[in-house]
């Protein structure tokens, strides 16, 4: 199945919500955890084992990973291949953004055979609409899919983002070349969804990019700690295939399976209010 099926059904079995899993240092020491690889892996297996088997999508920051070395990426590494096992789709949270053989290794991560393997990757669109091609071409032929950074939440991302070049907006020119990937994909969910999504924050004041012709689904970062709320995504977005994102809304529930999954269930059940 391609990445944007399996989305699809995942959604359609769980619900849309993603749980960004962000073990950084203020977080482990809030859970009474230690900085080290010993309260990573702490954390990440008790996120896992409450979430994965419960939600569609877990949204793993590669950079909390790699500031503890080589350990680090093998707490990632195990907890991948057992989220991945238990039902719950990997995006790796990465922004992963070159040229050429670089830009390549980067994608590896979507390959079958990666032993850190996803099914899905963010990336960068910084150096030019060539240079995702590598990426592109690897999701392709392993079934995977590429999130691109579009028109993202932070509050000054309009000063690249909103800038006119071709009479388009860098946004929009992003959104473009996406849709030109997914061809005739479905803007709402179904087994026709497109494999490439663009990342679109949830707490803009407006929608200023144009999505009709995205052919694939929407992540939206920004809920709940960053005053997005669902209220914005049906603003924003409307019917689109949207995957919410939500991080320490979810994750300051504590090392508590019970109430990590009900913090998840919270937002689930607004979404599908």
């Amino acid at each position: 199945m391609t990445f944007g099926a399996r989305l699809a059904a995942a959604v359609a079995a769980r619900g849309p919500l993603c749980v960004g899993i962000d073990p950084h240092r203020e977080l482990l020491l809030a859970w009474g955890l230690t900085d080290d690889v010993a309260g990573l892996r702490r954390f990440t297996d008790a996120v896992v084992d409450a979430l994965a088997g419960h939600v569609a999508v877990l949204k793993p920051q590669l950079a909390f990973y790699e500031r503890h070395g080589s350990a680090g990426l093998a707490v990632l590494e195990d907890a991948v291949v057992r989220a991945r096992a238990a039902g719950a789709l990997v995006l790796l949270d990465a922004k992963r953004g070159d040229i050429g053989s670089t830009m390549a290794g980067y994608a590896d991560y979507l390959r079958p055979d990666h032993p850190l393997a996803v099914d899905a990757l963010t990336v960068s669109p910084y150096l030019g609409p060539d240079s995702l091609e590598p990426a592109r071409r690897t999701a392709d032929e392993s079934g995977g899919g590429l999130f691109v950074l579009a028109r993202t939440s932070n509050p000054d991302a309009a000063t690249f983002q909103s800038a006119v070049a071709g009479g388009r907006t860098v946004a929009q020119t992003v959104v473009d070349t996406v849709g030109g990937w997914n061809g005739s994909g479905e803007g709402g969910w179904g087994p026709g969804t497109g494999s490439h999504g663009v990342v679109v924050g949830a707490t803009l004041a407006a929608l200023d990019v144009d999505l009709s012709a995205l052919g694939g689904p929407v992540l939206a970062p920004g809920l709940g700690a960053q005053g997005g709320s669902v209220a914005d995504l049906r603003r924003l977005f409307g019917d689109r295939a949207v995957v919410p994102s939500v991080s320490r809304d979810v994750l300051r529930a504590g090392a508590d399976a019970a109430a990590l999954r009900a913090a998840a269930d919270r937002w689930t059940a607004e979404l599908g209010a």
